[in-house]
């Protein structure tokens, strides 16, 4: 064979061989998202299939920390068991913005932003106007706004397909622990702190209100409430103290509180009494606050906690996000129905036979046969 045969062959076989190189490359190279748009099968990176990088989920915190054992640990609770329940398709960082104004959820959220994280979690009314303009300017992320509605300042809702809002029905949660307290008070004194008074608190303070005059009249209790205050804020630790204090001196001896933080110091006065041998006993809010009210001996201050499955919402909606089932620009209120509110699934502190009485409240609703009151109103009819 003549030696330019030879070097004609030998080129060949390179072109060749690069050719089938750079069809594997491509093959590597191809993305979910092309593979499904060719396929027409389900797109948005679906977790049935690990997509090739981890989404960045990012949280901006509310007023108090991380670990406040209430409304932003229990949000972050959410994301991160997220995280745990499908290994390598997300990736989670928070950030505690330097203020509780506007311009500091803003710049936390858009230094979330700035750094890849496409869906964002808000916990709390606070957040409505940074959402909004968040939104607005930043139409490739998603955002979860928990407990609020985008506006821009006027309370008018303002509809973004790239938001979901998400509400709870409090009143019911809070309905459910005014039975409870109701058949558990010794003293027939009960008492209720709230934070600020904005429409969450309210309703759980309604449906508390209602719970007790329900219990009263269908169970023969004779609970009444003392002392029904608001406290003003979500983090004066030392206020809640003092006004825990002054209630349980008065012969209190169960406090609901709604309160963030000053719920802190709720508990704080009800373990140092509890700790000296009195019987005195806190309702927690929004997470299972039963571990917060432990004390010395291993018991709990806590007698159940008025829960709202704000971990259930930043789960499944970041879930429904990576699946192609958002439901961006839709306002969603979850309840009883929805397994989003209620008390904890374990009460040790609640006797069985409350908790019995407790089921049959809530089947009486999911029947149809109770509806509680969701406003001032309601609570006024309901009473009568």
């Amino acid at each position: 064979m003549s030696k330019k045969i030879m070097s004609l062959l030998l080129v060949l076989t390179l072109v060749f061989s690069i050719a089938l190189t750079g069809c594997g490359n491509q093959n590597q190279n191809t993305t979910p998202e092309q593979t499904t748009e060719e396929t027409g099968e389900k797109t948005e990176g679906s977790t049935d299939q690990k997509p090739a990088e981890p989404v960045k989920v990012g949280m901006v915190t509310d007023s108090g920390t991380i670990d406040d054992k209430s409304f932003n640990q229990g949000t972050w609770e959410g994301i991160v068991k997220y995280a745990q329940d499908n290994a390598g398709v997300i990736e989670e960082k928070y950030l505690q913005p330097s203020g509780e104004q506007h311009t500091d959820y803003l710049n936390a959220m858009n230094d979330l932003i700035d750094t890849g994280h496409t869906i964002i979690v808000t916990p709390g009314f606070k957040f409505e106007t940074a959402v909004n303009e968040a939104a607005t300017n930043n139409p490739d992320v998603s955002f979860i706004l928990i407990d609020g509605q985008t506006h821009n300042g006027d309370g008018n809702f303002v509809k973004h397909d790239n938001t979901v809002c998400v509400f709870f029905n409090e009143h019911e949660a809070g309905f459910l622990a005014g039975v409870a307290a109701a058949l558990s008070t010794k003293t027939n004194k009960l008492g209720f702190i709230g934070g600020m008074e904005i429409p969450p608190v309210q309703k759980f303070g309604w449906g508390y209100q209602a719970g007790v005059a329900y219990a009263n009249k269908t169970y023969g209790t004779q609970a009444e409430i003392v002392d029904y205050i608001y406290q003003g804020t979500f983090d004066d630790v030392a206020g809640g103290q003092t006004l825990a204090a002054g209630m349980y001196d008065k012969g209190v001896d169960i406090i609901f509180h709604a309160a963030g933080g000053v719920g802190v110091g709720v508990f704080n006065e009800a373990k140092e009494r509890a700790e000296k041998g009195q019987e005195v006993y806190v309702i927690g809010v929004d997470v299972d606050q039963y571990e917060a009210g432990k004390i010395s001996s291993g018991k709990s201050v806590t007698l159940t906690s008025a829960v709202k499955g704000v971990d259930t919402a930043a789960y499944n909606y970041i879930d429904a996000k990576l699946n192609g089932t958002f439901p961006g620009g839709e306002v969603v209120t979850l309840g009883l129905k929805d397994n989003a509110v209620g008390l904890p699934k374990e009460n040790p502190n609640l006797s069985e036979d409350t908790i019995k009485k407790v089921e049959e409240t809530v089947q009486q609703v999911l029947d149809g046969k109770l509806t509680i009151p969701a406003t001032q109103e309601e609570l006024d009819a309901f009473l009568k």
